[in-house]
């Protein structure tokens, strides 16, 4: 039996957006790590960063762990891993250097780890998983049990789908994106997990409490922005009862007041929600969540079988108001659906919010009046902003490449910097985005507040998208990457007057 200790190197605190919104989550993939380890018969110990102070406390975490391994295993059902946020890059690579100072083999995995390896062998990690790594690591640890004082190089030597440092060099032994192992089964380890300190901080900022849990892994679809190193287009999806009984123990377990559900997609078939449903009624068991999905999947059916599951909210990726925008995207999805999805979910009670992303290859000002467009008509209840984030092994990626310095990831989720050149500077999106924000805001005060009220608000809205579109030009690119079919200024002049004319 090998002394492990599995963490993670999201730390809220280095956040300061997410530290601000105050929402964390246990560390799920980590978590679901650990439980695995534990099942063949480890001691299994969590360092979890998500509410440590800073990467000073992993040295306590260290003498009091001892272990013999360290896996640094990050949550892949948390977004945030996904755009490699460069603090984080910096506090996993000092923890690989503290652990290998207290003498321990260390394992990384992560998407960042999978794209850029090199960067933690550097700081000392003796493998690097590519991708969910999941038999790679069952190897490590069957051959340290074995031999607990096999060689560093005879350690790691001849296991594929890792990488390793030889003579200096990166060696990597790649068997291509798999799919969601098998083996990765049965719930997370909870009991590792200081659930009363997630509480107190969700009901200091929030007054409830909220946990996670994923029914799947993976997703299927194809958005050329979407970086998947771990499970590419692979999706994998748990029984509907084992989830519902998941959810039926935390809720008797934790008393939680709402579960996010993870998922990149959730449900994805119709006649698993609708099981899924008719186990949690069964058994007591359900809880208000939250949903990811997309509006294509939202048939009257399947708002039907969200609300009877207990769905209090869907969150989908609409992305933008253009079509255009959309096709070259390969969404998949066309407006209408969106505009739709959000009718049906609301007409089930199921608060809806729209992912919006800014700033993709050749947008422009039309497309953004579209977008603006977009969310006056569906009418979310909420939305979240960013800018379209370029990240290896996307054919986005491959067509700006040539054009990111230095500058490849965001320090922190609120950066919202471009890394390419778009059609306008990060400043104009940023202005972009606020102005989004503000538009949802009018339209949820215009719902109860007095005529004369909503009227000043409008044209003090209205005024400010003035504003911005008349100093537009000083803030385009001078040379914008691949852009699609100018829209002639006319065009986006008459929209404009159009949509202030409606209100």
């Amino acid at each position: 039996m090998l002394k492990i200790q599995v963490g993670h190197s999201y730390f809220l605190s280095y956040d300061r957006k997410q530290w601000e919104r105050g929402k964390p989550y246990p560390p799920l993939a980590t978590i679901q790590i650990a439980a695995l380890l534990r099942q063949v018969g480890h001691d299994v110990s969590l360092f979890d960063a998500m509410l440590a102070d800073g990467v000073e406390d992993y040295e306590g975490s260290l003498q009091a762990a001892r272990p013999d391994v360290v896996v640094i295993y990050e949550d892949n059902f948390n977004y945030l891993t996904k755009m490699c946020l460069g603090r984080m890059r910096e506090a996993a690579c000092q923890m690989i250097t503290e652990a290998r100072a207290h003498g321990a083999r260390v394992i990384v995995a992560g998407s960042d780890a999978s794209d850029h390896p090199d960067a933690f062998l550097a700081a000392g990690a003796h493998a690097v998983l590519i991708g969910e790594g999941i038999g790679a690591l069952i190897e490590l640890i069957g051959r340290l049990e074995r031999d607990p004082g096999v060689d560093a190089a005879s350690w790691v030597s001849d296991i594929a789908g890792i990488a390793t440092l030889v003579s200096g060099q990166t060696r990597l032994m790649r068997i291509g994106v798999q799919p969601p192992d098998l083996r990765l089964i049965g719930h997370p380890a909870w009991d590792l997990v200081d659930i009363e300190r997630y509480r107190t901080m969700w009901l200091e900022r929030h007054g409830y409490f909220s946990l996670n849990m994923a029914a799947s892994r993976g997703c299927p679809f194809r958005c050329n922005w979407c970086a998947k190193p771990i499970w590419g287009n692979h999706y994998r999806q748990r029984g509907a009862q084992d989830v519902a009984a998941e959810m039926t123990y935390l809720k008797r377990t934790f008393k939680p007041d709402h579960i996010w559900m993870a998922d990149d997609i959730f449900g994805f078939h119709v006649d698993w929600v609708a099981e899924f449903g008719a186990h949690l009624i069964d058994a007591d068991g359900s809880v208000p969540f939250t949903i990811q999905t997309r509006a294509d999947l939202i048939s009257e059916r399947m708002a039907n079988a969200l609300e009877q599951a207990g769905c209090a909210e869907a969150w989908i990726g609409a992305e933008s108001g253009s079509q255009r925008v959309l096709d070259a995207m390969t969404k998949g999805t066309k407006v209408e659906e969106l505009i739709v999805a959000r009718g049906r979910l609301g007409e089930h009670g199921i608060r809806v919010g729209f992912f919006i992303q800014l700033g993709y290859l050749g947008e422009q000002l039309a497309d953004l009046l579209m977008t603006r467009e977009l969310i006056r008509q569906a009418a979310p209840d909420d939305i979240g902003v960013s800018v379209s984030y370029p990240l290896p092994g996307t054919k986005f990626y491959e067509q700006v490449k040539a054009q990111l310095g230095a500058k490849t990831h965001w320090q922190d989720s609120g950066d919202l910097a471009m890394m390419f050149r778009g059609a306008y500077d990060s400043d104009f999106y940023r202005s972009v985005r606020d102005l989004l924000h503000e538009q949802v805001t009018f339209q949820q005060l215009a719902t109860g507040e007095p005529p004369e009220l909503r009227s000043q608000a409008g044209l003090a809205l209205d005024a400010r998208w003035d504003a911005l579109i008349a100093s537009e030009q000083s803030h385009r690119s001078d040379d914008p990457t691949l852009p699609l079919a100018t829209v002639q200024t006319n065009v986006q002049v008459k929209r404009h007057a159009a949509f202030s004319q409606n209100r």
